[in-house]
């Protein structure tokens, strides 16, 4: 069985890391959604990609004065005041409201779209019979040394989330090890590939599971990489033809912006 791994959710069809977007992944039918932990500067953990807010926010016409909008120098209260939707209606990043698969209503409730909490999509992770994969990321100053890890498990066993729900990824390797020894019930998965331009490398294969840019990777790699009882995931993967040779090799999951197509191309018996 193939895995269909929404991507910062259904970022194709919702603006990324939301809520609407974690809807929108339960919706089409994946398996599981992908999202980013981020940390404000009060140390209110909340899903964000971007070291900056200004991409995906209107950070910059809020507050000006704050370039470049590290999202570490700003505090939940301040984070909570965005508007972390209008940008997707205003640019259609993925061409899917034009080409009609976002619903006018839809589109009229993305402005206003808060940016979530850590809280909030692992409840709604449960409530919903869904599962998560958390992505620990690098912090930006001067939450660089920020305990990520202590303060996410800590969420998870306040929420009493179910840890066969929980997937933590992170491209620090020593992070993972501390998520193994802190609580072993919690799965954990190695991304490579931090650098597109940079030979994936893993290490000495201590992890089970290894989520790999799609773009340094190839079929005879993906083999034999799996005939070591590996497990192997590829970001991100969108076009059906690399989904195919991709299945084909060995992988067991796509981590995808469209897992609608991934749905579908899966229903076709791939």
């Amino acid at each position: 069985m193939v895995l269909n791994i929404a991507h910062r959710g259904a970022r194709s069809l919702a603006p990324e890391n939301t809520m609407s977007a974690a809807q929108a992944a339960l919706e089409t039918g994946a398996d599981l959604w992908e999202t980013d932990v981020a940390v404000t500067s009060d140390g209110r953990l909340i899903l964000f990609h971007d070291d900056s807010l200004k991409r995906t926010t209107d950070a910059q016409q809020r507050f000006p004065e704050r370039s470049p909008w590290t999202f570490t120098t700003f505090t939940f209260s301040e984070v909570r005041q965005l508007d972390a939707g209008s940008w997707f209606v205003r640019t259609d990043p993925f061409g899917q409201i034009a080409a009609g698969a976002v619903s006018p209503s839809r589109q009229k409730a993305f402005p206003g779209e808060k940016v979530p909490t850590v809280e909030e999509a692992l409840t709604f992770t449960q409530e919903s019979d869904f599962r998560i994969n958390l992505e620990l990321k690098r912090l930006p100053a001067p939450m660089q040394d920020f305990p990520v890890v202590e303060k996410v498990l800590a969420m998870i066993e306040r929420l009493k989330i179910d840890t066969h729900r929980i997937i933590i990824s992170s491209f620090n390797h020593d992070w993972l090890k501390e998520v193994q020894k802190r609580n072993s019930g919690i799965d954990v998965q190695a991304l490579i590939g931090y650098y597109s331009t940079e030979p994936l490398d893993w290490g000495d294969m201590e992890f089970r599971t290894y989520n790999a840019r799609s773009t340094l990777i190839d079929e005879e790699t993906i083999q034999k990489v799996v005939k070591k009882g590996i497990t192997v995931n590829l970001f991100t993967v969108n076009e059906e033809e690399d989904m195919r040779r991709f299945t084909a090799a060995g992988v067991t999951g796509l981590i995808t912006d469209f897992p609608q197509r991934v749905k579908l191309f899966l229903n076709k018996g791939a």
